[in-house]
């Protein structure tokens, strides 16, 4: 079994360690946040140590799992002048990547970490967090081929079902399509349960058809009940699809295409953001397209 470490323990990460310790047998040596409660409480709980510095975490395990928010937090742990994770330890030790981010900050920390004799592999999810605590995620992984069949036993015991995309980026591409249809068919339903309330039409009867005919999505499997019910508890947050739709805008930009459904998707999940709801679930994109809801209503 092998020496591992999280940086990032938010609930998906946290949930992965979790799965890794205490299913698999792995041990957790060390984990890092910056939300230091969240750090205290997953290391407690395990018996990990919650490291004041990056330097800790790399010198603590051989596997080192990083799970944050963005391109800039990407930056910040791995590509800092001060304290990094590409310190002189990390020489021969594998990080794994599990964020969405765009695909060039993947490359960047992956020639980053040739430099210090780091292997870097791309780990994006499509799961969600009681998947993530049950080692059942979707994991596309981008990377060497060579490091990716090191490390294929543990990527294993952490998914149902895991993809080799191909070398660094690759992942981050094909997760940027996988979140930008996912947000999409979201904000496609939310604007037909909305226009079907308005209507006065029986939402359930609606849902039933739509689940029957070329309507139906998974979409409208996870998310419909709680468009209709304003339950917005939050599993994937509506500023994590602004920034994802961002993603794939910034993609097809570069490949000199345009994605005008995309545009008017993230538009709508920034107006989320923008009234102060990005904090709710994506479902909440309902709150702008239902008569009598949103923040003015």
């Amino acid at each position: 079994m092998s020496k591992v470490a999280f940086v990032g323990v938010g609930r998906m990460g946290a949930n992965m360690a979790r799965h890794l310790q205490l299913d698999c047998g792995h041990d957790v040596t060390a984990v890092f946040d910056v939300n230091k409660m969240a750090s205290a409480e997953i290391a407690a709980e395990l018996g990990a140590k919650d490291c004041g510095s990056l330097l800790e975490v790399t010198e603590a395990a051989e596997i080192i799992f990083t799970v944050v928010t963005n391109d800039d937090a990407m930056r910040a742990i791995f590509l800092h002048d001060g304290d990094n994770l590409f310190s002189e330890e990390a020489s021969g030790k594998t990080f794994i990547n599990c964020a969405t981010l765009s695909p060039g900050i993947h490359k960047e920390v992956y020639e980053a970490g040739k430099e210090v004799g780091a292997h870097v592999l791309e780990g994006a999810m499509a799961s969600s967090i009681s998947q993530a605590r049950e080692g059942k995620l979707f994991l596309m992984i981008g990377g060497d081929q060579g490091i990716f069949a090191q490390h294929k036993e543990i990527l294993d015991q952490l998914s149902i079902n895991l993809r080799l995309c191909g070398p660094i980026g690759k992942a981050a591409e094909v997760k940027a399509l996988v979140n930008m249809v996912m947000n999409i068919n979201t904000a496609a339903l939310a604007e037909g349960l909305g226009l079907a309330d308005a209507m006065g039409l029986d939402l359930q009867m609606v849902c039933d058809i739509f689940a029957q005919t070329g309507a139906n999505s998974r979409v409208l499997e996870t998310d419909s009940e709680d468009m209709i019910d304003r339950d917005h508890e939050c599993w994937f947050s509506a500023e994590h699809a602004a920034k994802d739709s961002g993603i794939a805008a910034a993609l097809a930009e570069g490949a000199g295409i345009s994605l005008p459904v995309n545009d008017a998707t993230k538009a709508q999940y920034d107006k989320m953001v923008d009234v102060g709801l990005g904090e709710l679930d994506k479902s909440g994109i309902a709150e702008l397209t239902f008569k009598g809801r949103g923040p003015s209503a």
